[in-house]
């Protein structure tokens, strides 16, 4: 049975930083593209990071570049996103998930894309 279990998230002032953490367990792991969405109430899931099974490739919403970074451990079957320099704006629940490929080196930015998902952390970053 594939499992995602997301972890870390919490309450946080403007301009922290938290890691939040996405084990995942019933498949091959290295065999999925991975990704992080957000879903902040009353809004749709949106993208934020996405990594490549090999982990060389990433890629980040514009609103994240330069303050999430995600990265994975094939090892021991985990993603991670760590955000940075963290905003009101980013309050949302994060989701991770995942999306079987060939390539090695593609990356999935698409909601339709990803074929598992998590039960989301929930951020919360106050003014």
């Amino acid at each position: 049975q594939v499992q995602l279990v997301e972890s870390g998230g919490g309450l946080v002032q403007a301009g922290g930083s938290l890691r939040l953490a996405c084990a995942a367990s019933g498949r091959t792991f290295s065999s999925y593209a991975m990704g992080w969405f957000r879903q902040a109430p009353g809004k749709e899931r949106e993208f934020v990071a996405g990594i490549s099974r090999s982990g060389g490739n990433t890629y980040y919403a514009d609103s994240v570049k330069g303050r999430f970074t995600i990265s994975r451990d094939n090892a021991k079957n985990t993603v991670y996103l760590q955000l940075n320099s963290l905003r009101p704006e980013d309050t949302a629940v994060y989701y991770c998930a995942d999306g079987i490929l060939i390539s090695t080196t593609a990356i999935l930015s698409m909601r339709w894309e990803y074929d598992n998902w998590g039960q989301g952390t929930q951020v919360t970053v106050s003014s």
